[in-house]
């Protein structure tokens, strides 16, 4: 399954916008975005890759039983 954040942004444009934006570019009348902070990017993705494991390690046994129950039942409701 693909990051989340990975998804961000991509979605599907009109054909239309699409093709605007590509004349734009072409004749150097929009530019391109602005490249992200290679230092904030890996912030980012730290922070993301312990999140999971974080929160799971601070559930009680209760708690994680209860997520369980709620995620079997949505996928039986199905």
């Amino acid at each position: 399954m693909p990051n989340r954040s990975s998804n961000r942004g991509s979605g599907v444009k009109d054909i239309n916008v699409r093709a605007w934006e590509i004349v734009q570019q072409a004749t150097g009348q929009m530019e391109k975005p602005p490249e992200k902070n290679p230092a904030a990017v890996t912030l980012g993705r730290l922070g993301g890759l312990k999140g999971g494991k974080a929160r799971a390690a601070k559930l009680t046994p209760a708690k994680r039983k209860a997520i369980a129950k709620r995620a079997a039942a949505a996928r039986w409701k199905r």
